[in-house]
């Protein structure tokens, strides 16, 4: 019966409040200056335009230009959708730049590129020679992997016998070439692992041809070194992502044991953070699922692709308690490529009170003893811990057996810009009495236009609500039970898990 009473309601409150959710990909849809040749670089700014609205901040963290294997600076703005980057200084002539934003990248909700974006364009007239544009592993950097593989990008399409007669390596390493990315990638994939401790030359002779036979015209020399990086990996900081992007370190709360260290508790955590753990090189992201917990408090979901990253966001599989308190434990034994190990133990307490995810509390009712005396209307007026105090209702105002039109004002404590959910509330709440003292049916609800005009003292910041109704009264005595069943919600989505409750006696 309630639900029918009340379906109007919950239609206009659903057409006047609800968003319809829109899902689509999340892409690269247009972008500037476009492939091909320009001959005024001076004039370029790199325009990137988005089908969604993307996270600017992880979208800056990610984006790159490139050009002769340099990465241009330059600065981020923004028009809606679309990212502007503009180089600190003018690109130059014959140059092929490379535009990459990898599929980390996502948008504000979270979802990340559909697939990685990779534009190129070109100041550089034709017909002149190929040369190599960017190179992995980069001049005397070292590597852990002693699989790694050789990557060479060039401005032109490479012929692969001429990658074989005129690429060596010093020591010698035997291994077969593959061409990608139209031919202008080429990969070299070692036979062997490479040797720990050792330091390798990448030698391109100037005899290097590309598809049509242009040679690169000088000799080009490298440098890598394999192996030596023995050093044990370490947690570098552990940090909440808030729902708009922002990161905010979290401070560590003492080793696993607790001991020897001052307890320290991060507050304010809100129920849409993720949490983000940063490593001081990459380590495989199997060890840190199995080696990072929260302990008393809701599970948690990697949601960084597998493989070793040095960065890794987990969210919480369920929303945390409000005002719980948990910790993320993070275990010694996490793994880099080459199996060191982490060696540290370390504990992060939470505590989940952010002021955006507090639940719906009722604060206190307020209801007329003489609802048509336009003088003074009698109120009375209860506190949630207002406890079996009188409910004076009579005969006078309120005849036996009659139903009288009234009202109930409710007072709330919510989120921080958080307002009640006006179906739930009229779905939730009821009274209850013992010995059929008095039944209240309610009519209506609404946010204004209240019956009094001032609110209840020391109430007036309170989220205010009414529900118009018919109050029948009895000559019985007992307890009425002003009541919220479990599950009231806000315009956050923050659920009230309790009864609330305010017994009074007739």
């Amino acid at each position: 019966m309630k639900v029918k009473l009340f379906l109007l309601i919950y239609i206009f409150l659903s057409f006047n409040s609800c968003d319809i959710l829109r899902f689509s990909e999340f892409e690269v849809i247009s972008w500037s200056p476009g492939g091909g040749f320009h001959s005024k670089p001076e004039n370029i700014i790199v325009s990137i335009e988005f089908s969604r609205e993307p996270d600017k901040p992880n979208v800056e963290r990610n984006f790159s230009l490139t050009g002769n294997s340099v990465r241009v600076k330059g600065n981020f703005d923004w028009n809606v959708d679309t990212l502007f980057f503009t180089p600190l200084t003018p690109l130059e002539i014959n140059t092929d730049y490379f535009i990459t934003i990898p599929a980390d990248a996502h948008d504000v909700k979270g979802l990340s590129l559909d697939k990685a974006f990779n534009g190129t364009f070109t100041t550089r007239q034709d017909n002149t020679r190929p040369f190599l544009v960017s190179y992995h592993p980069s001049i005397y950097e070292e590597i852990d992997d002693p699989k790694t593989e050789i990557i060479l990008h060039f401005s032109s399409p490479m012929s692969l016998i001429s990658l074989y007669e005129n690429v060596s390596f010093a020591p010698s390493m035997t291994g077969y070439w593959r061409l990608e990315d139209e031919d202008k990638t080429v990969v070299f994939t070692p036979s062997e692992q490479w040797s720990r401790n050792t330091q390798y030359e990448i030698r391109l002779s100037a005899s290097l041809s590309d598809n049509n036979g242009m040679i690169i015209g000088k000799d080009f020399t490298s440098a890598f070194t394999a192996g030596t990086i023995s050093e044990a990996p370490y947690l570098v900081s552990v940090s909440r992502i808030l729902k708009d992007g922002a990161i905010i370190p979290l401070s560590r709360g003492g080793n696993y044991s607790g001991a020897a260290e001052t307890p320290v508790e991060n507050s304010g955590i809100e129920k849409d953070d993720k949490i983000l753990f940063e490593f001081s090189k990459p380590v495989d992201s199997a060890s840190v699922k199995n080696y990072i917990s929260a302990e008393n408090g809701p599970g948690l979901i990697l949601e960084t692709l597998p493989g070793f990253k040095t960065e890794f966001i987990f969210k919480f599989e369920s929303i945390p308690v409000y005002e719980s308190r948990f910790a993320l434990k993070i275990k010694s034994g996490i793994k880099d490529i080459s199996d060191n190990e982490t060696k540290e133990e370390s504990i992060y307490r939470i505590f989940a009170n952010g002021q955006f995810s507090k639940p719906p509390q009722l604060a206190g009712i307020r209801i007329p003893m003489a609802p048509y005396n336009e003088t003074d209307q009698k109120t009375v007026f209860y506190k949630l811990n207002s406890l079996f105090e009188e409910f004076p209702v009579t005969d006078e105002f309120y005849p036996s057996g009659q139903i009288i039109k009234t009202w109930i004002e409710l007072y709330f404590i919510t989120a921080k810009d958080a307002s009640i959910d006006l179906f739930s509330l009229m779905d939730l709440f009821q009274t209850e009495t013992s010995n059929n003292v008095i039944s209240f049916s309610p009519r209506y609800v609404k946010q204004n236009n209240f019956s009094i005009t001032e609110p209840q003292r020391s109430m007036e910041n309170y989220i205010r609500i009414e529900i118009e109704g018919e109050l029948t009264n009895t000559t019985n005595f007992g307890v009425v039970n002003f009541q919220i069943a479990a599950g009231l919600l806000d315009s956050f989505g923050n659920k009230n898990e309790k009864t609330q409750r305010i017994p009074l006696l007739k």
